[in-house]
């Protein structure tokens, strides 16, 4: 599959943002979009994943209609040890959230082994990782192909690990608040309903707080709908690599 395809992934799945990712799996549910959702195993605004929460319950009947999960970091936070630039990058790309950039390769490996061990717990299975903000420093990404998964993503594309394909789809997202929200909302649905008459592949992100904004789950729906009408084909990115 190298073109005429688009992922649909649901962002910081964790107990804190159990509604708001169940409002996103009605809304593909009802277009019948598969989409992957990234789980956050680590103590993130609420305790640490418990294997035995309804989320976990709720990711397994998931991943047995077709969905995918996915790895999403360890704790959503970028590591006060690293670099000014480094810091000051990150907090700009993904708000603090960039634990796959700025930290030193030795913790991040015992970071995301111990979130593996509790998906596994969970009863799932991960093959890929998306970072948080989808920044990861090639330090990391050496990491996490070392701890066996897949592929992982980034800004530009997905990287497969095993053979360094690379399948080159930007992703798209909305940037809460700020000037920039309502011309972000335009720029989505213009940008996916341009690479769908192009026959080119595209990503979208939905993340919790977009619910909370008015226009954006429009606006995210919209986009969905154009890339269906333009005759993308809905995909995961375990049956992109697959």
């Amino acid at each position: 599959m190298t073109n005429g395809w688009f992922v649909v992934s649901i962002h910081d799945v964790a107990p804190a943002t159990f509604a708001e990712t169940l409002h996103w799996s009605a809304d593909l549910d009802r277009r019948g979009v598969p989409c992957t959702l990234l789980a956050v195993p680590g103590p993130w605004k609420t305790p640490t994943f418990d294997p035995t929460c309804a989320l976990a319950l709720w990711l397994r009947h998931r991943a047995d209609k077709g969905d995918e999960v996915a790895q999403h970091g360890w704790t959503h936070r970028a590591s006060s040890d690293a670099g000014t630039w480094r810091r000051a990058s990150g907090w700009i790309a993904a708000r603090g959230c960039a634990e796959l950039w700025t930290s030193a390769p030795h913790e991040l490996e015992e970071a995301l082994r111990r979130g593996l061990a509790v998906l596994r717990a969970a009863g799932l299975e991960p093959i890929g990782i998306t970072p948080p903000g989808y920044l990861a420093s090639r330090p990391a990404v050496a990491v996490v192909r070392d701890i066996g998964f897949r592929y992982t993503t980034s800004h530009r594309g997905v990287l497969d690990l095993r053979d360094g394909r690379r399948f080159v789809a930007p992703a798209l997202s909305h940037r809460p608040g700020g000037v920039g929200e309502r011309i972000g909302r335009t720029m989505i649905v213009r940008g996916v309903s341009h690479r769908a008459k192009q026959h080119a592949p595209v990503r979208l992100a939905l993340h919790p707080h977009d619910l909370h904004r008015p226009g954006l789950r429009d606006a995210t729906l919209r986009a969905i709908d154009a890339a269906l009408d333009g005759g993308l084909r809905a995909t995961t990115y375990k049956r992109l690599v697959g």
